[in-house]
């Protein structure tokens, strides 16, 4: 399957009829696709593990953080030790299909290894998911407080499903809410509504009994056409203006509260003042606290969490469109900043909302990141309810099942499953290397202790040695092994399927310029 750079081209080694004159330009091709490809990998794979640099993340790894979450690194890393297996075994003849085909049966029997090496879980057994998400934390700039950002992730999934029937987690249901100031310590789970907007009437901060409504009309005077123009001539023409504009917003504030809202959320509007001063002078007589410029793409959200209904037109205000809660109010963060909670809602949709604290941005963005890992790892043992140990010993297990499973085949298969088995003790001897270990004496005694039915024999990378990694509650989803594993081995199939580069054709004018004519 060749890479189109650009439009068709018969490159100089082809002859009219299309065959290949330079017979080794597919063979080269590979390489250099091989080439590119492990230069990523080799980059990366020094972010591999507790004691690992910080992430990078290719199409790779977002394929497979889509998928599962959380193995973004580790993915990368087997893909280009499969790459570096590849080379050397297209170096030695073996045809690119036998290859790809060889390595598709090695990873459907990885597959069926990592099932029958993994424990099932229940979503009742907190403990459990909690090791999961703790692990998934580990390797983070946040790790130190795994211990707080890992019930409180475990939580958040817990409250949006409902575990006895649930097979999957929408992430959506679960709003992560950044607000600069504080520690990351000040991080906390809110059951109900948290909004960043300031409340606009100061005289309103707190509302208890909430009834909340939400607007999408402006509570400002209507605007004339963008092409035509009002002169006023005298003081009177103004004066009638000013008095139908005052009667307009005064009959719009009567008619919300008629309909008993003490709590109105306004979306924010682009095209004119969502809300003029005389509205807001009208909305803090009748003591109803204001929110505005809430931001379109929060309305599903709000909605979903308060139980109230978007309004677009005053003559839709009416009592069923709101929603109730226990509590509105806006709360003062120590200094840095306020915020507005919505808690007590009396028919809550099943969502919660994460405050995320931080001194400065880019730590309050490692923390979401962070929490979304291990939002994703608990989503992970809610699609598939199976852990596996970490510490590099599924890959090692595997090694070892695939080497044997080599055995039971013949010719140029056998010999690469074989290479497909090596190729995976990249990660376990990655793990040594980035946690300051020997990475060959490590891998060769991981690899005995597995040979000797230790399944669960993994690198401590706490104490420095090989233990069980089970005791040492390093565990992962079963889901993340299995996409990591299923997602590189089909990029290299894809990698080797490309055998030309077509490029294309420079423009006519260069092209006559080139020829020394006049265009």
């Amino acid at each position: 399957m060749p890479e189109v750079v650009g439009a068709s081209k018969a490159s100089n080694g082809k002859n009219k009829g299309g065959a290949y004159v330079d017979r080794d330009k597919p063979a080269q091709i590979r390489f250099s696709n091989i080439s590119a490809a492990k230069a990523v990998a080799d980059a990366i794979r020094t972010s591999l593990g507790p004691k690992g640099m910080d992430k990078m993340l290719v199409e790779l790894s977002k394929a497979q953080d889509i998928e599962a979450g959380d193995g973004t690194t580790s993915v990368v890393v087997i893909a280009g030790a499969l790459l570096d297996a590849c080379s050397k075994l297209l170096q030695k003849g073996i045809h690119p299909t036998t290859i790809s085909e060889s390595f598709q049966k090695a990873v459907d029997k990885g597959v069926e290894v990592l099932t029958s090496m993994s424990q099932p879980v229940q979503l009742s057994d907190t403990e459990t998911l909690l090791n999961s998400a703790t692990t998934a934390l580990c390797s983070k700039v946040v790790s130190q407080y795994s211990s707080l950002l890992a019930p409180m992730s475990v939580d958040a999934v817990m409250r949006v499903i409902d575990p006895s029937s649930a097979t999957s987690v929408d992430l959506r249901d679960i709003k992560i809410v950044k607000k600069l100031g504080g520690t990351i310590d000040d991080c906390e789970l809110i059951d109900g509504l948290v909004l960043t907007q300031r409340v606009v009437n100061s005289g309103v901060s707190r509302v208890e009994k909430a009834k909340i409504g939400l607007i999408q009309f402006c509570l400002s005077p209507p605007k004339t056409d963008m092409d035509n123009q009002i002169v006023v001539s005298d003081y009177a023409q103004m004066d009638r203006v000013l008095r139908e504009e005052r009667a307009y917003i005064l009959n719009l504030v009567k008619q919300i509260k008629k309909a008993g809202c003490n709590v109105l959320l306004i979306q924010k509007s682009i095209l004119r003042d969502a809300l003029s001063d005389l509205a807001l002078h009208f909305l803090n007589k009748m003591k109803i606290m204001v929110v505005k410029d809430i931001e379109r793409e929060d309305i599903e959200f709000i909605c979903k969490t308060i139980g109230t209904k978007p309004v677009a037109h005053i003559d839709q205000f009416t009592p069923e469109m709101l929603g109730t809660a226990e509590l509105a109010e806006e709360v003062n963060l120590d200094g840095s900043g306020k915020l507005v909670k919505i808690t007590g809602c009396t028919s809550p949709g099943k969502t919660v909302s994460i405050v995320v604290r931080g001194s400065n941005k880019l730590v309050i963005e490692e923390a979401e990141r962070s929490i979304h890992d291990a939002l994703c790892v608990v989503r992970c043992l809610v699609k598939k309810r199976a852990l596996i140990a970490g510490g590099g010993a599924p890959e090692i297990e595997l090694a070892l099942r695939l080497a044997e499973y080599a055995r039971v085949l013949g010719g140029m298969e056998a010999y690469c499953v074989r290479a497909y088995a090596d190729a995976l003790e990249v990660v376990p001897s990655t793990l040594a290397e980035n946690a300051g270990l020997n990475p060959i004496s490590t891998v060769t005694e991981l690899r005995n202790r597995h040979a000797q039915g230790e399944k669960t024999a993994g690198i401590n990378v706490r104490k420095g040695g090989i233990s069980n990694i089970l005791e040492e509650l390093v565990v992962q989803p079963l889901l993340v092994s299995i996409s990591a594993l299923t997602l590189a081995t089909e990029t290299v199939r894809s990698i080797l399927k490309i055998d030309d580069v077509v490029r294309s054709l420079p423009s006519l004018p260069l092209m006559i310029s080139n020829q020394g004519l006049s265009a």
